[in-house]
């Protein structure tokens, strides 16, 4: 049987050369892979967040979309998707995804829903994530927003309560020198401008069988020194709350306000007041810079805002908490990236850079140039309505008792009860 010869010194020589260039080679392979790896590790470790968010009032969705931009831009390991729904929808999109086990990290929330919130678990406390040094920077009333029971359930962010807006060109026609300080005497002036034929109905409400009516309606309480619920009792139907929702009716019948407005919610009335067909809104903060637009609004350059009226003897003001807050819902999986995209948008650097659409909730914004350039009228309308907010009821109870106010008021609006009984009827089915 022939064997081969034996290796030279030569080719042994080659053999380990070649071994080695292998191994070395082999390293070097093995090295960018695994480079590779830990960059297609980094590319595909991004966390994505659902957030939810309402499509109206304050800021709009295309001002979210620029800030969550800015965030992810911020942060590229966290993707944030995005959900807008009416502000009517919002609570129920947000009870129901956490029915379903699944849906939202971080909700946009109602002054009205924490106590509910918070009692049956659908945000988490995040009390511990909040420093001392930001709840003393943060206006006092923001954090009213957020709170239940002593602990936070969120950040504040939507800073808000409702102005009268006034249209200063009919005023003036109309030889009105200054705006009403009384819902008495704004009454009185929308006369007058009916009267003179300068408009048929001076005046808009939010009066839809939705919250929109309960905020106006909050605002006329308040006016009026009234209490929702007394001693844990519904007590709307006597003394302030009774006499609100009598002015209500007594305007409605008057012809003074649009008719219309037992089906308008706050972007109506924005629409008819921006068209020039009412001398007098209630609405929010965002309706002064975007009825200021003449790019959108017939009436830009001619919108007063002073706060919400009082009652003679009663009250100099009138307001309501709107405000909103971002919070953590108790189904979120990452609850440590939902917390810092909620910081982001509630940062005081993003609310300066929107302050025209809603009103920072930091103290030492409304000393910044920048925030209050062009909306000294508006600024100066916030310090006297943000300190008179006047909260809705804070009870795991609100939705029912809402929807039973809601339909008091339609049935007063349309003549189908009185005032007395649609509000005895409320307090019964008001679940308290």
């Amino acid at each position: 049987m022939a064997t081969s010869p034996p290796p030279s010194r030569k080719s042994r020589d080659c053999q380990k050369l070649e071994d080695g260039m292998l191994k070395s080679l082999n390293k070097t392979l093995l090295g960018a892979a695994l480079i590779g790896a830990s960059f297609a590790s980094h590319a595909f470790a991004e966390t994505t967040i659902n957030a939810l968010f309402m499509a109206q009032a304050a800021y709009s969705e295309a001002d979210v979309r620029a800030m969550t931009d800015a965030f992810t831009k911020a942060n590229p390991d966290i993707k944030v998707n995005l959900e807008f729904v009416p502000y009517e929808g919002l609570h129920d999109k947000t009870v129901l995804a956490q029915g379903s086990g699944g849906g939202y990290d971080v909700v946009l929330f109602d002054v009205i829903w924490p106590a509910e919130y918070a009692t049956n678990k659908v945000l988490v406390d995040v009390s511990s994530r909040i420093s001392d040094d930001t709840k003393k920077s943060v206006l006092p009333g923001a954090w009213t927003t957020v709170q239940y029971d002593g602990k936070y359930f969120g950040m504040p962010w939507i800073l808000d309560t409702k102005y009268l807006f006034y249209n200063k060109e009919i005023l003036e026609k109309a030889g009105i020198k200054t705006p009403p300080k009384t819902w008495d005497e704004l009454n009185e002036q929308a006369k007058t401008i009916k009267d003179k034929g300068l408009l048929a109905t001076p005046i808009a409400w939010s009066w839809s069988q939705a919250e929109a009516a309960i905020c106006d309606y909050a605002t006329l309480v308040s006016a009026y020194k009234g209490d929702f619920i007394k001693d844990g009792k519904p007590n709307f139907q006597t003394g302030g709350g009774l006499d609100a929702l009598k002015y209500m009716v007594t305007s409605y019948k008057s012809g003074l306000t649009n008719p219309n407005s037992k089906e308008f919610l706050e972007e109506d009335v924005r629409k008819v007041f921006e068209n020039g067909d009412a001398a007098f809104a209630l609405n929010w903060t965002y309706m002064y810079n975007m009825a200021n637009d003449p790019k959108d609004s017939k009436v830009a350059g001619k919108v007063g805002v002073v706060p919400a009226p009082g009652v003679a003897g009663k009250s100099e003001a009138s307001a309501v908490n709107g405000s909103m807050g971002l919070g953590i819902t108790s189904a979120s999986k990452h609850p440590d990236e939902a917390w810092k995209y909620i910081s982001y948008m509630t940062s005081q650097a993003t609310q300066n850079q929107y302050a025209k659409l809603s009103l920072p909730i930091w103290a030492s914004s409304y000393g910044d140039p920048a925030v209050t350039k062009g909306q000294e009228e508006l600024i100066a309308a916030a310090k006297v309505g943000l300190a008179a907010m006047y909260p809705r009821p804070t009870t795991p109870k609100y939705q029912e008792l809402s929807t039973a106010l809601q339909q008091a008021i339609q049935e007063s609006l349309l003549g189908q009860s009185s005032p007395e009984d649609a509000l005895k009827s409320a307090a019964s089915n008001s679940g308290l």
